[in-house]
C-alpha cells in the first residue's frame, strides 16, 4: 500500500511520515514516574498547544508511554510534525517535574519510537496492548481503574 506524501528522516531511529495515517508512538522514561508525574505527562499529552492530533488511545505507565493517534493539519495539506507535538508535551511536563523535584534533567529520553500503523490488524493489536498495559504491569485490576489511560471509544 503506497503512502500519501511519504517522507523519511533520521535521528538515531528512522522516522516515517505520510499524510492521513494512524501512528503509534512510544517513549521510555529515564526513571519510573510516580502517579503525580504520570498525571502531569498525561495532561500535557492530552492537551498540546492547539488541536494538533486526535488521540485514539493514550497510556502513561511508570516506565514508558504509548499513544495511537492521527495528526491534524496546521494549514490545508500541511500536517503538524508529530515529533514536535510529543517533544513539546514531554518538555512541558518535564519542566514541571524538574521544578517539583529539583532534578537536573527531565525524566524522559529525548527520542521516541514511532511508526505508521500498517493495517487494521496492527491497529487492533496495538490498541489492545495499550489498553491492557496497566493490568499487565499489575498497576490495577482493570483498565477502567487506571487514571492515566485515555480511550476515545470502546475497545476495538
Amino acid at each position: 500500500m503506497p503512502f500519501k506524501n511519504f517522507r523519511m528522516w533520521r535521528k538515531r531511529l528512522p522516522h516515517w511520515r505520510a499524510d492521513d495515517e494512524t501512528y503509534y508512538v512510544t517513549f521510555r522514561h529515564r526513571r519510573p514516574l510516580d502517579s503525580a508525574e504520570r498525571l502531569l505527562l498525561f495532561r500535557a499529552l492530552l492537551n498540546p498547544d492547539g488541536r494538533r492530533w486526535n488521540i485514539l488511545i493514550l497510556c502513561v505507565l511508570p516506565e514508558n508511554t504509548e499513544i495511537l493517534f492521527t495528526v491534524t493539519e496546521k494549514s490545508p495539506g500541511v500536517p503538524y510534525e508529530l515529533s514536535d507535538i510529543v517533544e513539546k508535551a514531554k518538555d512541558k511536563a518535564g519542566r514541571k517535574i524538574i521544578k517539583a523535584t529539583g532534578e537536573r534533567f527531565t525524566p524522559f529520553y529525548t527520542e521516541s519510537y514511532d511508526r505508521i500503523v500498517r493495517d487494521e490488524a496492527e491497529l487492533d493489536e496495538r490498541w489492545q496492548a495499550i489498553l491492557d498495559a496497566p493490568v499487565s504491569e499489575a498497576l490495577c485490576e482493570s483498565p477502567e481503574d487506571y487514571n492515566e489511560l485515555w480511550v476515545v471509544d470502546a475497545p476495538r
